[in-house]
């Protein structure tokens, strides 16, 4: 089937593996997270929180010039069929802006508009649904919420976890990512952060978030035909974290202190549109909103790496769009098909018609039924704007 396929669509399958070959090193996540996270936080603890973290970052090992000269070389005006002709356009454009982004890490506001090009900003509304839910009053702080796990044993939960999966979970340590777990596309890997400490409820909230949604749809998408299920539709960060959110939702382990730190995470990237620096943004959350000094340096550490990095304000805005389309009666499938993005959806369609898009090898279980008990967070979700 697949091979018959491959020779109805010649120049589009060999498209598909040429970028494929082309954007093994293009991952953000590699490059964007600095090399001294510990060290930076110490110092800016000790100076009151008045000097600004100098961050070093991981040299990059490509041509940048030379990859986006690859990239614009390929003959996208041969695939006959129209549709995909523009959505692998739409591909190159996104890579070639991931490349911008990767290259200018750590040069200030260079870096800063290669990201809002490839990534946004948030709107007022966004502001305005991230200040909604920050007016809620917290829930009871219970013991599912204490940090007891230390990384190691953090390990051994997702072990157990993904044996559900008929897929190899690799796990490394790392004092080098800015968040408690994150996974690695390129090499299939689920990295812990070292030092950092785990509640029952983070376990569950990460086992569903990270393994369940990406590290599914990586497998999903590597046992697709096509690679660009695998490599990355374009834009597809909103729908992968929103799916991932989603997923924290219908597992039961979603609460209002999750979704507040997602809408603190908006306030950060809204400060970079005022031009708010680390210090600023760490004196907003720490004495405004009064966030624990560890919280605020985390959350103003995402939004301020590389120079002003504003996707984190997608979690929020992802979740809100997959909860309207599941409620909406629409199949989470395609979507979990590889790194798939709910404004090219109906590309899977096609493809799937055409051959060239296989069923889903792995599903997510947490989206078989709903667990959340939360009625709270129901009435959050559906008056978002």
């Amino acid at each position: 089937m697949i091979t018959s396929q491959k020779t109805i669509h010649p120049n589009l399958t060999k498209i598909d593996n040429n970028l494929h070959l082309l954007v093994q090193k293009i991952e953000l996540l590699n490059y964007i997270n600095p090399i001294n996270i510990e060290q930076e936080k110490r110092n800016f603890f000790s100076s009151k929180y008045n000097v600004t973290p100098n961050f070093k970052y991981r040299r990059i090992d490509f041509d940048a010039y030379k990859l986006q000269q690859q990239l614009f070389s390929q003959d996208i005006d041969s695939i006959k069929d129209e549709q995909s002709q523009a959505f692998f356009r739409d591909v190159i454009y996104d890579y070639s802006s991931l490349i911008q982004c990767i290259e200018t890490i750590g040069q200030g506001s260079k870096f800063y508009y290669n990201a809002l090009k490839g990534f946004g900003t948030p709107t007022d509304k966004d502001v305005e649904n991230a200040k909604f839910i920050l007016h809620f009053i917290d829930e009871e702080y219970d013991t599912e919420m204490i940090p007891v796990f230390y990384a190691h044993e953090a390990a051994e939960y997702f072990k157990e976890f993904v044996k559900q999966y008929d897929f190899d979970l690799n796990i490394k340590f790392s004092n080098k990512i800015s968040a408690a777990a994150m996974v690695q596309n390129n090499t299939k890997t689920l990295i812990l952060k070292k030092n950092h400490r785990y509640s029952p409820n983070q376990l569950k909230v990460l086992a569903n978030h990270e393994i369940g949604v990406h590290l599914v749809t990586t497998f999903n998408g590597i046992n697709q035909p096509l690679k660009i299920f695998y490599n990355g539709f374009p834009k597809n960060v909103e729908t992968q974290e929103g799916l991932a959110v989603f997923s924290e939702y219908m597992s039961g382990c979603l609460t209002l202190h999750r979704l507040k730190e997602l809408s603190y995470r908006v306030i950060a990237a809204d400060g970079l549109r005022r031009g708010f620096d680390f210090c600023d943004t760490f004196d907003v959350l720490h004495n405004q909103y009064k966030l624990n000094r560890e919280e605020a340096y985390n959350i103003s550490l995402r939004a301020h790496r590389g120079g002003g990095f504003t996707k984190d304000y997608m979690y929020l805005t992802g979740l809100k769009k997959v909860y309207d389309a599941y409620n909406g009666g629409s199949k989470l499938d395609s979507l979990m098909s590889g790194k798939v993005s709910l404004e090219y959806q109906g590309m899977v369609t096609k493809w799937q018609e055409q051959g060239l898009a296989e069923e889903n090898q792995f599903c997510n279980f947490a989206f078989e039924s709903n667990e959340n008990k939360n009625q709270k967070l129901d009435f959050i979700l559906k008056n978002l704007k």
